[in-house]
């Protein structure tokens, strides 16, 4: 494992329609140590879904670099898994096949694989469901599916695009409970992009605010919830005060942001 690191990450589109150019993100840079879990929260068009994707090496920066220990990333790989908001799965297959895909591609021995992926199962709650057809499954258990087919395949960093947005609260908040207990048994670095305030608090210990145009960090936040997550109920932890003096201070920010950007359309 690695800290990664983003060295003035920039990123210039051009717009399909005028021709001109367009800052989705200017001079982003931080270093994310190994273990560490960061949340991404900002107003639409701040750039966070283009940063992760930059980091996924889905897309390369027009600008600045981002790199992985000594290695600098220019494409997707083995050592960076993602997770994205509806679980990209092949519905159509049992849920053993979707977990051990990554495996199959890697050509490992099968009693191997067959092994890890029980293991990954009984881990995110899935035991007994090996054989059951993807499409069977609830949001949430699909999603848990798309957790250990991402943990199988052992990457240093877990990139995860909203992968909570499309559950209902209850599945929402087991499903936040199910990511910390990974980070924390895992040790693994985690990067997660959310719309949701309150999960961005629950799910970072370190939080990015990013404003728009062009995209940077507005502010960061070194917060305790997570770690306290591990062992009180998240629940509780949204009724403590300090939780919502910075819930409504990170709200009150990004309203103005997007005040600002209605102001300005």
């Amino acid at each position: 494992m690695s800290d990664l690191i983003c060295d003035n990450l920039c990123m210039t589109f051009t717009n399909p329609q005028t021709g001109g150019a367009v800052e989705a993100l200017k001079d982003v840079s931080f270093t994310l140590k190994e273990g560490e879990l960061l949340s991404v929260l900002g107003p639409s068009g701040c750039g966070k879904t283009t940063l992760l994707n930059m980091v996924a090496g889905f897309i390369n920066p027009t600008g600045g670099s981002v790199a992985l220990g000594d290695r600098t990333i220019e494409g997707p790989g083995v050592e960076r898994g993602m997770v994205f908001q509806q679980g990209a799965l092949f519905e159509w297959l049992p849920v053993t096949k979707n977990v051990d895909f990554g495996l199959r591609m890697k050509k490992m021995d099968e009693d191997e694989a067959e092994a890890l992926v029980l293991k990954w199962l009984d881990i995110v709650g899935l035991q007994g469901f090996g054989d059951t057809p993807t499409y069977q499954l609830s949001g949430g258990m699909q999603q848990r599916v798309a957790l250990a087919r991402c943990l199988v395949n052992d990457p240093d960093v877990i990139l995860m695009d909203e992968p909570l947005g499309a559950l209902d609260a209850l599945t929402r908040e087991k499903m936040q409970s199910l990511i910390l207990e990974l980070w924390k048994e895992t040790g693994k670095t985690i990067m997660i992009i959310t719309h949701s305030v309150e999960e961005a608090l629950l799910l970072g210990e370190r939080l990015f605010v990013m404003a728009p145009r062009p995209g940077r960090i507005h502010k960061e936040y070194k917060l305790p919830f997570a770690e306290l997550g591990l062992s009180e109920s998240l629940r509780e932890i949204k009724k403590l005060p300090d939780f919502n003096t910075v819930r409504e201070e990170i709200l009150t920010m990004i309203w103005d942001m997007e005040e600002e950007i209605m102001g300005g359309a």
